[in-house]
């Protein structure tokens, strides 16, 4: 079905170049109307095991493929996109959890895209997808247009990974405190996790885990007592992207162990010579 102008995810634009500078504005109504779009999101059911899902947009090969490498390590599900048209489509048919968006891409530039997806959360009466927005402008005019197009946060390159990850923690944390019940929790022992506002405690010590650190102890709280082989491990928590041998797993166990035990706390992951990992008292 053709689509209408005033869809803010419809596919044939006008001039891409007209959109740079800031292009026609919308017609009055809904964006959507006569369209039938619709943005779908997961529900807090399906949401609760699943790893966060971000679409990177980006055309720098190299800036993509590192940034892709970096989250898929840290324990995120990542696709990317390499311009306007094909951000668009993506956030239509599958939207992620978070947007990263850099803002001079071919086809629709970041600051329409921005803009798009906001009107369309209106429109559908949708809870606001996190946005972080990449650019190599860093002038204070940029960054407002950035943030007043819709975006979240602002990034200017070149730019640390671990600095665009800590944004990334942030936005999610954000949105998990928003859109989950509270008191939902699991625990075991003096061991408690929150999991609406991924919070971590031990007693009453607060404990700050990477996101691949809070997948490695969920799967072991939700499996108490049962002994995880390390394969398990490796195909629950790192999936097929994992990559490396069982030293990379024995680390990641080790930095989980020396964070829960920080306090002087006993043990809670025990190994199991030759198979895995159980979560267990120490007798």
């Amino acid at each position: 079905m053709p689509a209408s102008r005033t869809d803010p995810f419809s596919l044939p634009l006008p001039n891409p170049l007209s959109l740079r500078t800031g292009g026609p504005r919308k017609a009055a109504g809904s964006p959507f109307s006569g369209t039938g779009v619709t943005i779908f999101r997961m529900t807090d059911a399906a949401r609760k095991d699943h790893k966060p899902r971000i679409l990177v947009v980006e055309d720098e090969p190299g800036i993509a493929g590192f940034v892709r490498r970096g989250l898929l390590f840290e324990g995120y599900a990542v696709q990317t996109a390499a311009d306007g048209r094909s951000a668009l489509a993506a956030l239509r048919d599958d939207p992620p959890d978070l947007l990263i968006l850099d803002v001079m891409i071919p086809g629709v530039d970041g600051l329409e895209i921005a803009r798009r997806l906001r009107e369309a959360e209106l429109v559908e009466h949708r809870p606001p997808l996190p946005v972080i927005m990449l650019t190599a402008r860093d002038a204070v005019p940029d960054r407002i247009a950035g943030l007043d197009a819709g975006a979240d946060d602002y990034l200017v390159k070149p730019f640390s990974f671990d600095e665009l990850l800590a944004r990334v923690r942030a936005q999610l944390r954000r949105v998990a405190a928003a859109a989950q019940p509270p008191g939902e929790t699991l625990s075991y022992a003096d061991l408690n996790v929150d999991l609406g506002g991924r919070i971590v405690r031990r007693g009453t010590r607060e404990i700050s885990l990477t996101t691949r650190e809070y997948d490695l102890l969920i799967l072991f709280m939700r499996n108490p007592g049962h002994v995880l082989p390390r394969q398990t491990i490796r195909d629950r928590v790192w999936g097929p992207d994992f990559y490396g041998d069982d030293n990379v797993l024995e680390v990641f166990v080790s930095t989980l162990r020396r964070a829960l035990e920080a306090g002087g706390e006993p043990r809670l992951i025990q190994t199991v010579r030759g198979v895995g990992y159980v979560l267990r008292e120490t007798p």
